[in-house]
């Protein structure tokens, strides 16, 4: 797998981070893991799977439109 950077809100280099894969035009969201207690908030969370907070501007700003 091959990502390719679009763009982030972080001011520092630090997360969060919007990638596309190279092959298959997927995005990774790179951010603050959601926290134990939240976790137990969402449906149907799969065991290899995780959750992240992401800023709304990051997704506004730097997500594709199509």
């Amino acid at each position: 797998m091959t990502l390719r950077f679009i763009g982030t809100t972080s001011e520092h280099g630090n997360c969060p981070t919007l990638y596309e894969v190279v092959e298959t035009g997927d995005i990774v969201v790179q951010g603050d893991e959601v926290d134990t207690e939240h976790r137990a908030q969402l449906r149907d969370l799969g065991v290899a799977e995780t959750a992240v907070v992401i800023p709304r501007e990051l997704l506004t700003r730097f997500a594709p439109k199509e």
